[in-house]
């Protein structure tokens, strides 16, 4: 998941590693990082990407989480590399339903 994560950085300003909005604690100091210089271009880029960016909330839960639930599409023993794609929608709710049973059990 972390490629997806530095391409997503990189490409909407939107760090998915982070939840949105985190509380801190009055007696802790916030440690805040300092933005990364960008000219007015690439801020009005990513400001046009942030207004069509639309992520499913099943799919960034699972990026802060850190696991993300894929499928495996190539065939084995064929080409040496496993290929794959990551689950969305209604696969991922029947593939999370699933799992939840299996928990239970």
């Amino acid at each position: 998941a972390q490629p997806f994560k530095q391409w997503y950085l990189k490409k909407y300003g939107v760090d998915l590693s982070k939840k949105a909005k985190k509380v801190a604690k009055e007696g802790e100091e916030k440690k805040e990082e300092e933005p990364e210089k960008k000219s007015r271009h690439v801020i009005a880029k990513l400001k046009a990407r942030a207004a069509k960016q639309k992520l499913d909330p099943l799919i960034e839960d699972q990026f802060q989480s850190g696991r993300l639930l894929a499928a495996i599409a190539s065939r084995p023993g064929q080409s040496g590399c496993c290929d794959g794609y990551v689950l969305e929608a209604d696969e991922l709710t029947f593939y999370k339903k699933k799992l939840e049973k299996k928990k239970k059990a």
